[in-house]
């Protein structure tokens, strides 16, 4: 059941009036919830319930077990139990294929005939995310920094909450079980502030993403056919392509989730007005990148025992950050790539805000940046390694002026400026809901645009990116 899609708006219409109805009734209005995520859930395939179940019923009796013991040994075996279950159902799922055919690449390297074939096991929409957001609940009763859970029913609903179980954010047990636990009231500002995100979510992947999206697929499925400048202009429209779909789908999310009074942490915080990678990973796919520092840069010892223990823990973070993308070997060397910039970064003493500069210097700061991040998502999106190299010998070799290049200029160009636009305006205000602030007719005006936007180009079966993941 895509968000862009009919029947998700009829879903979620039916579930927002008993959700009011059931207001001062948070036992039924949880259980009702929990009932919906399940059947949105569901309308992918059914038969994947019970892996949402099982991670479910496992983490929230290991939390118990782990809170009642008072054994250091004890509470780490029951910890072991949480994470080799979560893990392992994660790593068969999406990894189990990939490592079948690694290992016959291998052997066939090696002048052996491997005669091996694959599971073909299909990954079941959102097992990531909601894999992450389930171990980080564990994992925070184990260092005595939430207190377990006391009814399955509002951990059920922590896990599959409907509006951000497919694609994020990864929420924290922290943040968000408080919120599932006690009585929830909805203001005027949670309507406002929910619909202008809505109606912002779904411009950036139906009006913004969605448009670029063929154009990119295009020139990528023929990339020996179109000049170096129309390489690059694609790969330009996929940079602007992925951060649309899916910043698009998180705004989505917390729109929907406000709605019903929930408080759903903020993914993107403007990433193409980064300065340098480092701080691009403070503004692109926040809750991941929270995530991996606190539940495996830190463990791993993060900052804290050297200078070449620190740059490997970053870069052993990048690199399982980059598997947990996809069970290719594209997504491996995309993590290694930003892992070694953010290492390239801590060699030349980029840490902390970057300080104040003239205008054109941070220009130029934002430029080259962008530039780095626009290799590394030319690794992100190809199919093989060899794609990736001919693609960006054809960019530095054939970057002449073509026809077709007026075809992929002007709707890249217009697609980023019109985000990096209003990514200024909320710099300059530092301030992610600056269009609640504007003036009431610019607001309006703001949001009647995006609609007749919206309605003007029209919903499209053109599921997210991320779900894949």
């Amino acid at each position: 059941m895509l968000f862009n899609s009919v029947l998700f708006l009829g879903f979620f219409a039916a579930v927002y009036l008993l959700y009011v109805v059931l207001q001062r009734r948070l036992t039924l209005q949880n259980l009702m919830l929990l009932g919906a995520s399940y059947a949105f859930y569901a309308a992918w395939d059914y038969r994947f319930l019970a892996l949402i179940i099982g991670s479910t019923v496992v983490d929230f009796t290991v939390a118990r077990l782990i809170h009642a013991s008072e054994s250091q040994r004890k509470r780490k075996a029951l910890l072991m139990v949480s994470l080799t279950y979560d893990l392992g159902v994660l790593a068969f799922f999406k990894y189990a294929d990939f490592g079948i055919q690694s290992f016959a690449a291998l052997m066939e390297s090696l002048g052996f005939e491997a005669h091996v074939s694959t599971l073909r096991i299909i990954l079941p929409v959102g097992i990531s995310f909601y894999t992450f957001q389930a171990i980080s609940y564990t994992v925070d009763v184990y260092r005595r920094d939430k207190e377990p859970v006391k009814k399955l029913r509002d951990f059920a609903l922590y896990v599959a909450f409907f509006p951000q179980l497919v694609a994020g954010p990864i929420e924290r047990a922290t943040h968000l079980l408080p919120q599932v636990e006690r009585a929830r009231r909805i203001r005027m500002d949670d309507i406002r502030v929910g619909i202008a995100w809505i109606c912002l979510g779904y411009f950036k992947k139906v009006v913004i993403a969605d448009s670029v999206a063929p154009m990119v697929d295009s020139a990528f499925d023929n990339p020996n056919e179109v000049t170096g400048l129309v390489a690059f202009l694609a790969l330009v429209g996929f940079a602007v392509q992925i951060y649309g779909d899916f910043s698009g789908y998180s705004l989505i999310a917390r729109g929907l989730a406000r709605l019903m009074g929930f408080d759903i942490m903020q993914n993107f915080k403007r990433p193409y007005l980064a300065r340098n990678p480092r701080e691009f990973w403070r503004r692109w796919h926040l809750s991941l990148s929270f995530w991996l520092r606190d539940y495996l840069y830190k463990p791993l010892g993060g900052n804290r025992k050297g200078r070449v223990r620190t740059e490997v823990n970053l870069m052993i973070t990048m690199f399982l950050g980059g598997l947990w993308h996809g069970a290719a070997w594209n997504f491996v060397i995309w993590g290694v790539y930003h892992g070694a910039l953010l290492v390239a970064c801590n060699l030349l003493g980029m840490k902390g805000k970057p300080p104040k500069r003239s205008l054109p210097i941070v220009v130029l700061q934002i430029s080259v940046t962008f530039i780095f991040t626009l290799i590394g998502w030319l690794l992100f999106r190809v199919s093989d390694m060899g794609q990736a190299w001919d693609i960006f010998v054809n960019i530095l070799t054939n970057f002449v002026w073509s026809d077709e290049a007026w075809s992929y200029l002007v709707p890249t160009l217009a697609a980023l400026g019109a985000l990096q636009a209003y990514h200024i305006w909320q710099e300059a205000a530092d301030d992610e809901l600056v269009i609640m602030r504007a003036p009431r007719v610019v607001r309006w005006a703001i949001l009647l645009f995006c609609v007749l936007c919206i309605v003007g180009v029209g919903f499209r079966p053109a599921p997210f990116v991320y779900f894949q993941f």
